[in-house]
C-alpha cells in the first residue's frame, strides 16, 4: 500500500518538472499563448506524451493506495475512484494527441482550421479527467471536515473551487494571457493539494 500511494505523491513533481523543463526549453512555446497539451507535438512531442502516460499510471497506482487505505471509511469508495479517473484522463491525454495550434510548434498556423478527432478525444480525455479531480477535491474537504481538520478542509474547498474556474474560463475558449497564466498556476497549485494529500495519507 505504501508503495502504491508513494507512486500517488510522485506523479505531481514528475509532470510539473518535465512541463517545466520543457516550457523553458521548446522553440516558440510561449505560456501566454499555448497550453502544455501542446508540447505533444512536433520533434520532442514525445516527451510531453511520455509525462501524460507515465504520470497518469502514478496516479491510477496512487489511487489503488488510497482505496486500499481509506476504503470502508469516509471517503474510500469515490476518492479513489475520481482520482482513477483523473488517471485514466491523463492516459488519454497521452494517447490522443492535442492538435497543433496558435503558432506551435514553429510553422503552425495562429488560427485553427478544425479540430482532429485525436484532438477531440484530447479534450474530452482532460475534461473529464480535470472535472473528477475537482469532485475528488471536495470528496476529500468532507472527509477532513469531520476529522475536525480545518485547514486540510478549506485548503480541499479552496483547491476544487480555484480549479473549477480557472479550467472553466479556458474551457470557455478564453485564450487571454491572464485566463492562460492562472490555468498554469491553478495546475500547479492543483498538483501540489494532489502531492500534499498523498503524503499525509503516507504520515497516517
Amino acid at each position: 500500500m505504501r508503495r502504491l500511494l508513494a507512486c500517488g505523491a510522485a506523479a505531481g513533481p514528475l509532470y510539473v518538472t518535465v512541463g517545466l523543463a520543457q516550457v523553458l526549453t521548446r522553440d516558440g512555446f510561449d505560456v501566454r499563448r499555448h497550453a502544455l497539451s501542446l508540447l505533444s507535438n512536433g520533434e520532442f512531442g514525445w516527451i510531453q506524451i511520455a509525462n501524460f502516460l507515465v504520470t497518469g499510471l502514478l496516479v491510477l497506482a496512487g489511487a489503488a493506495g488510497v482505496r486500499r487505505a481509506l476504503h470502508p471509511g469516509r471517503g474510500g469508495a469515490w476518492g479513489p475512484v475520481l482520482l482513477a479517473v483523473y488517471g485514466v484522463g491523463l492516459v488519454g491525454g497521452g494517447v490522443f494527441v492535442a492538435d497543433p495550434g496558435r503558432g506551435f510548434p514553429p510553422g503552425t498556423p495562429d488560427l485553427a482550421t478544425g479540430m482532429s478527432r485525436s484532438g477531440l478525444l484530447h479534450f474530452v480525455f482532460g475534461g473529464i479527467g480535470f472535472y473528477a479531480l475537482i469532485a475528488a477535491c471536495f470528496v476529500f474537504a468532507r472527509r477532513f471536515a469531520g476529522q475536525r481538520r480545518p485547514v486540510w478542509t478549506a485548503y480541499s474547498v479552496f483547491t476544487g473551487v480555484a480549479f473549477f474556474i480557472a479550467f472553466a474560463a479556458i474551457a470557455s475558449g478564453s485564450t487571454s494571457v491572464v485566463t492562460m497564466l492562472a490555468f498554469y498556476a491553478a495546475v500547479v497549485w492543483v498538483w501540489i493539494w494532489h502531492t500534499a494529500l498523498f503524503a499525509d495519507l503516507l504520515r497516517a
